[in-house]
């Protein structure tokens, strides 16, 4: 669906975007992640037509998005962060407007215009005054207008900014059901929303793609250290022993109450030490009542990767 091959777009005195390459398959949902000022913005500008290359390959649909602009259009649904609405128009007008500019008319627009409200839970204000809505509803305006041609790519740019978390998890549960029939790539701070809906994430920095595979694998490949958080009850070596352990880097005794001590062990990479600390717990005879392993996330990923090209 998506073909980008030694992409560079620069602007007066820097490189926004510099010689990156990647593919997207029809139906994939991807995160498109990085930090402020990283290349994701103008990267999703230039694959829906609305900023030329400097240089490079970009396709949408087989369709270059620089000799057959009017086509790629056709194929893309984009919404930017600060999506531009007219606010003096109300919201069931401004998509009738929005779909005839797509080339939609008569019953065909009706049809789109009420499914992309619908979907994006905007027809209880369709008669509202989109400039009397909340930012939460601007945004879900913002949405229906880029769902509204059924198109094969949706590109979105921070589209649950401004939402609060119900609003959030309904987004989120909206766009998963649109795949496969549709491409998503998706730019988003929250990155526990890009760890629960997206089956690939492209990290971006400085231009350049620094990470590009699913959220579980790269949470796996991560250098940080993981760790480990048990309740226990038992003597006066849990500290020696557990520091015992091979991997366990640091034992850290957070609170004790009625006898029970919540414990909180860093370790090295990869490691997981559950079955060690089960096996002293046996030896001891201390009680456990809880302990699971608390894997990197995203975040941590995230900030991995941004740190390394600090």
């Amino acid at each position: 669906m998506i073909h980008v091959s030694q992409l560079t777009k620069q602007y007066a005195g820097r490189v926004a975007v510099n010689g990156i390459t990647f593919d997207v398959e029809p139906g994939q949902f991807v995160g498109f992640l990085g930090p402020n000022g990283a290349g994701k913005s103008t990267t999703m500008r230039i694959l829906s037509g609305y900023l030329p290359p400097t240089s490079g390959l970009v396709k949408v649909g087989g369709k270059d998005v620089f000799r057959d602009s009017l086509e790629v259009r056709r194929q893309v649904g984009y919404m930017p962060e600060m999506a531009p609405l007219y606010t003096d128009m109300k919201v069931k007008e401004y998509l009738h407007f929005r779909a005839a500019l797509k080339g939609l008319s008569g019953r065909e627009l009706r049809t789109r215009t009420g499914e992309a409200m619908e979907l994006t839970a905007i027809t209880d204000v369709r008669r509202r005054l989109i400039g009397n809505l909340s930012k939460g509803y601007r945004q879900r305006v913002a949405l229906a207008d880029a769902l509204i041609a059924r198109p094969q790519l949706l590109i979105l740019d921070e589209p649950t900014n401004g939402l609060d978390p119900t609003q959030i998890r309904q987004v989120r549960e909206m766009l998963r059901n649109l795949t496969p029939s549709h491409t998503i790539l998706l730019s988003t701070h929250i990155l526990s929303e890009v760890e629960l809906s997206c089956d690939r994430v492209i990290m971006i920095n400085k231009g350049q793609i620094k990470a590009d595979d699913t959220p579980l694998n790269l949470t796996r490949g991560l250098r940080t250290a993981g760790s480990v958080y048990l309740e226990l009850k038992g003597d006066d070596k849990v500290e020696k022993e557990l520091n015992s352990i091979t991997a366990v880097k640091k034992v850290s005794i957070d609170r004790t109450e009625d006898g029970w001590q919540a414990i909180s062990l860093r370790l090295e990479s990869n490691a997981d030490v559950r079955d060690n600390i089960l096996e002293l717990a046996v030896k001891h005879k201390w009680k456990v009542r809880e302990i699971h392993r608390q894997l990197p996330s995203l975040e941590d990923v995230f900030v991995e990767l941004a740190a390394g090209d600090a």
